[in-house]
Formats: C-alpha cells, sequence, structure tokens
C-alpha cells in the first residue's frame, strides 16, 4: 500500500489541473488540447507504466471504474455496502458487518464515482430532490445527496441474487427447519392472505421470493414494489413499479395507484414488496374483494406491533375512517402474519406464524400456530 500511497500523491496533482478550466489541461499538455478522458487516460497511462498490474488496474478503477468497490461488488457473500464518506466504506458479509481496509483516493474522486453511479443507474438528484433509488451493479441503490445529509453523500448498495430464493434454499440455510416449511407450505397452498414481518435486514424480501416461486405455473401474479426485488415466478405473472417524476412533468404512480391498477390485470394474487404507506388501504380492500393468497412485507418485529403500524398506515390512506373499521377490515383481508427475525449471530431465522383468530373490542387476538 505504500507504492500506492505514493500514486495517490500523483493523482492529486491530476486531480488539480481537473478542477481547473479546460485551458488548464491545455498548459498542462504544453502543446496537445486533449478532452477531460484523454486526459485522465494519457495521465494515468504515465503514472502506471513502471507498476504491477495488479495496482495499475486498482488506479484506473479508481477513475473509470468502481473504486475500491470493485471486489467488494465482486464477491457474493457481500449482501450490503455501506459508504458514508470517500473514506468511510463499510459491508456485511455472511450476516456481519465490517469496515472495507480500502478508500476512494479522496473526495473529488468519490465525486466521479457517484456521477457514474447517477448516470449508470439513470437517476437525477436535485436540491428538490435529493434522494435516489434504483439499480446500480445488481444492487438496490439507496442515494443520499448533501441537502439530506451535509457532511457527505451517503450510498447503501443492496444486492439482488442472481438466483431467487426458494423454500429449498431456505431450508438448506437452516432459515427453517422441515417441518416449519411445511407450515409455510400450508399457507400457500391453501391461498391464505399473510404478512411477513421483520425488523431491516432480516430477509423478509427473500422470503416472499422464495414464496413466488413456489407458486403454480397457471396462476397469475401481479407484483407491486418500489424498487425492482422480486422476480416474477412465471411468464403469466408481471410487475408494476412506482415512479416518481422529480422534476419533470410526469406524473408520479404510487403504490396505491398501481394497487388501484393491478385489480384490471386479472390477477390471481397480489403481491406486494413492502407495505409502508397509505397504500396499506388499498392493499387490504384489495383482498377483501378476492385475490386469495396475496402476501406482502412490513416493517415489525412482533405481531402485534405489526397490527397497530398497519391500522396507522390505513388511517393515512383513510383519515376519515374510525378505528373499528380499519380493524374489520383488518380482520376480513388478513389471516396470519409470518415472523421473521435475524438473531446476534447474523442468521436469518423463521421465528413464528400466528394466526389473526378474532377481534374483540380491546384489539385483535392472536392464535400462535408455531412459535419459537
Amino acid at each position: 500500500m505504500f507504492e500506492f500511497e505514493k500514486i495517490k500523491q500523483e493523482l492529486e496533482k491530476v486531480e488539480s489541473v481537473l478542477k481547473a478550466d479546460s485551458r488548464a489541461i491545455y498548459a498542462f499538455e504544453t502543446k496537445i488540447e486533449l478532452s477531460r478522458d484523454e486526459f485522465i487516460e494519457n495521465q494515468i497511462q504515465k503514472i502506471c507504466k513502471d507498476i504491477d498490474s495488479n495496482l495499475r488496474a486498482r488506479v484506473y478503477q479508481e477513475f473509470k471504474g468502481v473504486g475500491p468497490l470493485d471486489s467488494l461488488i465482486t464477491d457474493e457473500d457481500i449482501t450490503e455496502i455501506m459508504i458514508n464518506s470517500y473514506d468511510q466504506i463499510w459491508f456485511e458479509k455472511k450476516g456481519e458487518i465490517f469496515k472495507s481496509t480500502d478508500s476512494f483516493l479522496n473526495s473529488i474522486t468519490y465525486s466521479n464515482f457517484l456521477n457514474r453511479v447517477l448516470g449508470e443507474s439513470k437517476q437525477v438528484v436535485t436540491l428538490d430532490n435529493p434522494q435516489a433509488q434504483g439499480v446500480f451493479k445488481g444492487f438496490r441503490l439507496q442515494y443520499i445527496d448533501r441537502a439530506l445529509s451535509p457532511d457527505s453523500v451517503k450510498i447503501c448498495l443492496r444486492r439482488h441474487p442472481e438466483s431467487p430464493w426458494t423454500f429449498q434454499k431456505l431450508l438448506e440455510n437452516k432459515w427453517c427447519n422441515q417441518e416449519e416449511l411445511g407450515l409455510l407450505s400450508q399457507l400457500i397452498k391453501n391461498k391464505e392472505n399473510f404478512l411477513v414481518i421483520g425488523g431491516t435486514g432480516t430477509g423478509k424480501t427473500s422470503f416472499l421470493s422464495a414464496c413466488l416461486q413456489s407458486l403454480n405455473i397457471n396462476e397469475r401474479v401481479v407484483i407491486i414494489e418500489d424498487t425492482s426485488e422480486l422476480k416474477v415466478s412465471n411468464q403469466l405473472s408481471i410487475k408494476l413499479l412506482t415512479r416518481e417524476g422529480g422534476q419533470s412533468q410526469l406524473k408520479d404512480y404510487k403504490q396505491s395507484d398501481l394497487l388501484k391498477i393491478s385489480l384490471r390485470l386479472r390477477p390471481d394474487r397480489i403481491v406486494i414488496g413492502e407495505i409502508r404507506g397509505e397504500e396499506a388501504k388499498d392493499f387490504l380492500l384489495a383482498l377483501a374483494t378476492g385475490h386469495g393468497g396475496s402476501f406482502g412485507s412490513l416493517h415489525a418485529s412482533h405481531p402485534l406491533q405489526a397490527l397497530i403500524r398497519l391500522e396507522m398506515l390505513v388511517q393515512m390512506g383513510a383519515p376519515q375512517w374510525g378505528l373499528m373499521a380499519i380493524r374489520r377490515l383488518i380482520q376480513l383481508s388478513l389471516q396470519y402474519i409470518v415472523v421473521i427475525e435475524r438473531n446476534n449471530l447474523g442468521q436469518r431465522l423463521f421465528k413464528g406464524l400466528y394466526k389473526i383468530s378474532s377481534l374483540e373490542e380491546t384489539g385483535f387476538t392472536l392464535e400462535a400456530c408455531y412459535s419459537k
């Protein structure tokens, strides 16, 4: 790394030239006027001509690729990459969090990398809309600009698995045992409506994916998501994604809008990646009119907590409704709650299955079908 530190010093001189106007590039080259890309290529070749090929590749990654993320992105055991600044990169590997020993050269090369991220993911951030969600290098992207994080731009990348999760894969990873898998398979077979709950990073999306892959090939599923993570289970099924108009004149399409559209697409089941707002009302209304076997996920750690949160989200979409009316809608629409967790070792596990058995004046009564 000592050699790379010396190279960094040379590259910082190049960066200082790039910060100036185009005449500085001309002056630096004395007689030959170059474009920005040609200038970078020219200087990198000069600096790297006598160094090790691996180190040369790393320098090229700094200016033209993903810099210190190259080894992280290609490591399939890494499920999440979190960048707090150019010299603070963290990643999750097999459920544990580590800090990367590598970093970007400086804030300038980090800024160049950010431009490449936005360009490749086809996202735009502005002062009015200082965040973006998309897909970058097969990862789900969450981008937070300086308007919301003044010290530095923040990025979080969550890996999309190339092959979707299945019940068999969950079993092999000791997510559950054979008995538990049988209980969960019955939910799908009997076309029960259910919610999957758990905290951040517990594997809710992985379980939803496994449920989708267990469906019959002649079942038409409409999947609704903010960011594309779930894979359709067959050629008959389709996916709808939300859209934010941002600075353009394009109309926004929220999950609640897509739920209304989905009812005209002849779904056998409706699957929503994550319920987080007023779409809770439209999801429950859709389930109450049929579409058995539908499911979605919700951030919560306990079934009763999930139901309280669901009540509050429905009120966002229907503030004129009374609490008892909302609870009756939930009772009509949902039958079960699947709870998953991540333990202290980082393992994602099935924790319990609960049935919404009745509605009393004081609230819901839950029956623990299975609980660890």
